[in-house]
């Protein structure tokens, strides 16, 4: 059994729509995938009419966090989207994407950056805009030669000299409302180290004490040695250890099932949830 539990779609800052990405997903072998998009649920119902025979969906999000300064995302798995206060939580940050990115262009244009509002609204589409598309308009406009170049200190890393603050959860919180919507917790690419500062190992055993089932390992982002570390502290706190691509369609490098989680760790993710439940495959539309 081949399980990615991390990719996203155009319903936040992917290429693919949630149709294409399941389709795209079965043919790469997969036999779980899990549609995490930043903030929001949106991609669902797209992604389960769409899904194809043999492939099961887990449904999800990735919820964007920030504890002591640094900023983190939280994988969340399996809940109840209509849950009054998650979903509450997930419009408030939803809401506060256009306004941030509004502000980034300006900045940019401060720097000399010619980039628009309607560029990065383009580019956006329909989903929940973010720095990636504004990382794309910079692509556009031959800024920077990759998206990745752009998550630097120069552009759009955090404290960058574009980088414009959005409302983010607190980590503790988030726990407590995905628990409280009956799903489950892992936290995404905790040793990214190029994307910034990251998340310290006290904090992570502080997380794991109020509920944090798991971290993401295995990552494009994460060298052998990231990956050892980490897999010894998932050990010692007793925490679920996933592997996921961070699939984004072509807005990245990565290709799904880059890394893959455990089946019996799945399995244990799905024991663990109360709020919903994987959907298999029935043919799609």
């Amino acid at each position: 059994m081949r399980v990615d539990l991390h990719c996203h779609s155009t319903a936040s800052d992917g290429t693919d729509t949630p149709a294409e990405l399941v389709r795209n997903a079965a043919a790469a072998g997969l036999d779980v995938v899990a549609l995490t998009d930043h903030d929001t649920t949106r991609g669902h119902a797209e992604a389960v009419a769409a899904l194809p025979q043999g492939l099961t969906l887990v449904t999800g999000a990735e919820l964007s966090c920030r504890i002591d300064g640094v900023s983190m995302h939280m994988l969340a798995y399996l809940f109840d989207p209509e849950e009054p206060a998650l979903l509450a939580e997930r419009e408030l940050v939803r809401d506060d994407r256009v306004p941030r990115a509004r502000g980034m262009v300006a900045r940019l244009n401060e720097l000399g950056v010619p980039l628009t509002w309607e560029q990065v609204a383009r580019i956006a589409g329909e989903g929940s805009v973010g720095r990636p598309h504004v990382a794309t308009a910079l692509v556009e406009l031959g800024v920077v030669p990759t998206v990745s170049d752009a998550f630097t200190e120069d552009w759009l890393a955090d404290g960058g000299r574009a980088h414009v603050a959005k409302h983010e959860t607190d980590p503790f919180e988030a726990i407590r409302l995905v628990k409280g919507a009956g799903g489950v917790t892992v936290f995404a690419h905790p040793g990214a180290s190029k994307r910034g500062r990251t998340v310290p190992e006290s904090a992570i055993a502080e997380l794991a004490a109020a509920g944090l089932d798991g971290i993401e390992v295995d990552h494009m982002d994460h060298d052998a040695d990231t990956r050892a570390r980490l897999r010894g502290l998932a050990a010692d706190l007793g925490l679920l250890v996933t592997g996921s691509s961070d699939y984004h369609g072509s807005r990245k490098t990565c290709v799904l099932g880059e890394y893959t989680t455990d089946p019996e760790v799945y399995g244990e993710i799905t024991r663990r949830a109360t709020g919903a439940f994987p959907v298999p495959g029935t043919g799609g539309a």
